[in-house]
């Protein structure tokens, strides 16, 4: 068996439909669109993602939930992940080698879920109340950069 022998057999060989080619081909003028309307024109498919037909879209019809934040995205430490740690000093860095936060460049703000037992020295984005007052109950320090 060569190449040139081969025959694909009783399977028929459809040439591809040439659509908008010219009237001799039976697809020309319209291209198959028909006359006029919403689906004649280049951006029918495009231009109707969400179109059904005229009734109500589901991204309309369905109710919108939840709350959408437009503020600053907090990493959250506790005092006592703090607490448990062996450094005093903590900032970014350190809570980062740590694994207490995931990125340096983002926010940090400490909570007060915890207690602190010895004085420890914190320079973070920001702090609540209670654990701010916790930490200098310690004997340590608390700065917000």
């Amino acid at each position: 068996m060569e190449l040139n022998t081969l025959n694909p057999g009783k399977a028929k060989v459809v040439k591809r439909k040439r659509i908008g080619r010219g009237p001799g081909s039976g697809w020309g003028t319209t291209a198959g669109r028909g006359q006029k309307g919403a689906g004649a024109r280049k951006s029918a498919k495009a231009g109707r993602v969400a179109f059904e037909g005229g009734q109500m879209p589901i991204h309309r019809r369905i109710p919108k939930r939840g709350f959408k934040h437009a503020g600053l995205e907090y990493q959250i430490v506790n005092l006592k992940k703090l607490a448990s740690a062996s450094a005093t000093e903590f900032d970014a860095k350190v809570m980062f080698d740590l694994g207490m936060v995931r990125n340096v460049k983002e926010p940090i703000k400490v909570l007060a879920f915890g207690t602190v037992d010895k004085a420890i020295n914190v320079k973070v984005n920001a702090i609540s109340e209670k654990a701010k007052n916790l930490i200098e109950a310690a004997g340590g320090k608390v700065e917000i950069i």
